[in-house]
């Protein structure tokens, strides 16, 4: 790509050298206070030209996302030293995550700058959020949801070492596919920490891009300032117009440390250090400003300024009040207006569906009614509508561009909803099936469900991602697994376990309208109610206006008041398939079992469960998912906490046999799953306790 070449004015290029001394300057004073400057952190040093001429050039149209090393970019944007280093120190102040992040993590909403979404620190994971949000863009370009003045253009920005990630990859595939509106700003100073690059990889990014067909490329000298500038001025421009991606490869030297906590000289030798030194972007645009005749006397003038001007917002910053305790705790999900069941759960007159149909209406009626709602994943759209058909006509009715396939990409698929989220959209996903959420996790754990805490709700991530589960029939090691503990550990985010075809359309509802990150654990063993003893999982199909909330659970079967007054009875606490069995073995066992669905995962109706214990004295946990160390060990821990006084015997669990995986015979596999007879024979063993 031909870059142009015009000459900048002297204002631009003073605004620069000033901006680049306020950052050698902050990098100067944390050296000198490491005392203070405790927590982690990087600083732009050696990158700062093409920080800054990516930081000048961008509008509030536009979205960015800076990686740790940006400051200098963040200083073009206009942010002042006080409110990065109000981050660096960890201050409640600091105005992306109020103390809770490290240096220059942001993440802002703020008028006339441009937005930036929640930054982790998982180097090349946020690739996928920030293409999520040129792929948000493009849907609502697509769709004609906005009508923007100006076409906004998105910048994900990258050190070299990281675009040796997997999920770099995915990124960059779906871009140049769906051939959206991003540009990926690659820094290269050829060390990612002690790695150099010739350790590391066999090209650098440039090159590696040429390998993604239909992504344009470019390389800058990010040392120079006016040659970054002119490259980003072009690229900006031309995403802006012509709707694509590009890489720009900026060959940047490191000046610094890699972070205040792995030092350069613990691994790098005075060769390489000086080398580096070389390409110091300030001293090359002070040479040429000297050239255009400014004088070196206002160029020191302007040193001074700026190192006097840090050191008081550095004081400032160090003044500045620590977060108050008491809002630990806050920001850890957005307020949810659905705390109420309502609408018709059984219509007179309604027909009963199996709980695939219940999902798929749900889903039909959210679209219909809600145009920035979309669905994709694997093989969701027009040609069989998933696996299970769980879309069918889904494509048919909404069209190809709000329903539609993707790659093997479990990262991608869950990671982009961060960014399609972020732009006002509510994306709609499914990773085929639980054993294939593993990819996904990184995505879940560090991008979706940290996002709304470390941002203080500014950006929390409104999506929901469907996930088919469960054992039956002989699917085999891959395609039976049960995933719900390993989802559960991860805080920030809900998980919905539905039984019955009214449950999971209600949840699906209350889902949708809930804007935090959504785990919807749909055991595909029930999707037909195909699995013998299973049939009350259809119900009729509650009207359009059912939502359920979450957090409810639901007495599946009541014991007579004879037998808890006699003692003589308990309770099971399950979900999913669990439901089943228990109500299958509780009919021998004639008014002695209550059954209690939770329903959702989290939150948990705590309320029903310790009340239900409570009531009985004693309690059955019950599970598909192989027991030790699962979430059904770990809720009989709590109800063995809450409910000590009140039990009459220990808190019992059940639970597929602790295999690595469901084998695929069908013998085995009813071998290693609890089954019905199972069950009954330990409701017994409960009873006679």
């Amino acid at each position: 790509m031909e870059k142009k070449s015009e000459k900048l004015s002297n204002d631009i290029l003073l605004k620069a050298y000033r901006l680049m001394m306020t950052a050698k300057a902050m990098a100067d004073i944390y050296e000198a206070n490491r005392q203070i400057c405790k927590y982690v952190h990087s600083t732009s040093r050696g990158h700062e030209a093409i920080q800054l001429a990516t930081g000048f050039l961008l509008e509030d149209c536009d979205y960015v996302s800076p990686y740790y090393r940006d400051e200098s970019m963040m200083l073009g944007m206009g942010y002042r030293p006080y409110e990065l280093m109000l981050q660096l120190l960890a201050k409640g102040d600091d105005p992306f995550t109020g103390g809770r992040a490290y240096y220059n993590h942001p993440n802002i909403r703020r008028e006339n700058y441009p937005k930036i979404i929640h930054q982790s620190s998982a180097t090349g994971m946020q690739a996928v959020p920030t293409t999520g949000v040129a792929q948000g863009i493009k849907y609502i370009e697509q769709q004609g949801l906005i009508d923007y003045p100006t076409a906004p253009v998105v910048i994900c920005s990258l050190g070299d070492g990281s675009v040796t990630e997997g999920e770099v990859s995915e990124a960059f595939q779906f871009a140049v596919l769906h051939q959206l509106p991003i540009i990926y700003l690659v820094q290269d100073n050829d060390w990612g920490i002690s790695v150099t690059g010739a350790e590391a990889r066999t090209m650098d990014a440039y090159e590696f891009a040429a390998g993604f067909k239909g992504m344009e490329r470019v390389r800058v000298n990010g040392s120079d300032f006016q040659d970054s500038y002119q490259t980003m001025q072009y690229t900006i421009d031309w995403v802006r117009k012509e709707r694509k991606p590009i890489l720009v490869h900026a060959k940047v030297p490191l000046l610094g440390h890699h972070t205040s906590g792995v030092r350069k000289e613990w691994y790098r030798d005075e060769e390489d250090l000086a080398k580096h030194a070389v390409d110091d972007p300030g001293p090359k645009l002070k040479k040429k400003l000297i050239q255009r005749g400014v004088s070196e006397d206002l160029l020191q003038k302007i040193e001074d300024e700026e190192r006097e001007f840090a050191q008081k917002e550095f004081d400032n910053a160090v003044a500045a009040p620590d977060p108050a305790p008491s809002t630990v705790s806050d920001h850890v999900f957005a307020p949810n207006p659905i705390t109420e069941e309502r609408g018709n759960r059984t219509p007179e007159g309604g027909e009963k569906v199996v709980m695939v149909d219940a999902a798929l209406h749900a889903i039909e009626e959210i679209m219909r009614d809600h145009p920035e709602a979309l669905f994709y994943g694997q093989d969701v759209g027009g040609r069989i509508g998933g696996v299970f058909r769980e879309a069918a006509t889904l494509a048919q009715k909404f069209g190809d561009s709000r329903v539609f396939n993707t790659a093997i990409q479990e990262a991608y698929i869950i990671g982009s909803t961060v960014g399609m989220s972020a732009v006002g959209l509510k994306p709609i996903v499914e990773v085929q099936f639980a054993d294939y959420i593993y990819p996904g996790i990184n995505q879940l754990v560090t991008e979706i469900s940290k996002s709304c805490y470390l941002s203080c709700g500014k950006f929390p991530v409104s999506n929901i991602i469907r996930v088919p589960i469960g054992a039956y029939g002989g699917g085999g090691p891959y395609h039976s697994g049960s995933v719900e503990s390993t989802v559960a550990t991860i805080k920030g985010i809900k998980i919905a376990y539905p039984s019955t075809a009214a449950d999971l359309k209600g949840l699906m509802k209350a889902a949708f309208y809930d804007p935090n990150p959504i785990v919807m654990l749909e055991h595909k063993g029930l999707y037909w109610s195909k699995v013998p003893g299973t049939e009350e999982a259809k119900t009729i199909e509650p009207d359009k206006n059912y939502i359920l909330p979450f957090g409810k659970g639901r007495v599946v079967r009541s014991a007579s008041q004879e037998a808890i007054d006699d003692g003589d009875s308990m309770c099971v606490i399950t979900y999913g398939m669990g439901v089943y069995w228990a109500n299958n073995a509780a009919k021998q066992f004639d008014g002695r079992v209550e059954i209690i669905d939770i329903r959702t995962i989290f939150p948990l109706d705590e309320e029903l469960i310790y009340n239900t214990v409570r009531r009985h004295g004693k309690c059955l946990v019950l599970t598909e998912e192989q027991l030790n160390n699962s979430f059904c060990e770990a809720l009989a821990g709590r109800i063995a906490q809450n409910c000590f006084r009140d039990l009459d015997a220990p808190v019992a669990t059940m639970g597929a046999l602790n295999l690595p995986a469901v084998p695929m015979n069908m013998i085995l596999e009813a071998e290693m799953l609890p089954t019905t007879d199972k069950v009954a024979d330990k409701l017994r063993e409960v009873l006679s306790w």
